[in-house]
């Protein structure tokens, strides 16, 4: 059998290395950012992971934090206008 994912509109910001106000506004629960290694490390469902800069940080819709990779991002997602 196929399926196709439902349309699901998500939050998102990007970690950009240089935006830790926005990022700790964006994430709600406890995580860790390390400027120097430009890592932000986020408790997900699946354990401690870690976003780079360049990552989307994604809000789930249960209200679950997860990285993602850009490239990933771009072709799942799409701005909703």
């Amino acid at each position: 059998m196929k399926y196709r994912k439902k349309p699901v509109e998500v939050e998102a910001v990007q970690w950009k290395g240089s935006n830790f106000v926005e990022i700790d506004n964006f994430i709600t629960i406890e995580h860790e950012t390390y400027p120097s290694q430009g890592i932000v490390k986020i408790p997900t469902l699946e354990g401690t992971m870690e976003a780079s800069e360049g990552d989307y940080i994604i809000k789930g819709v249960n209200g679950e934090f997860y990285p993602c990779k850009p490239d990933i991002f771009e072709k799942t997602y799409e701005e909703v206008k």
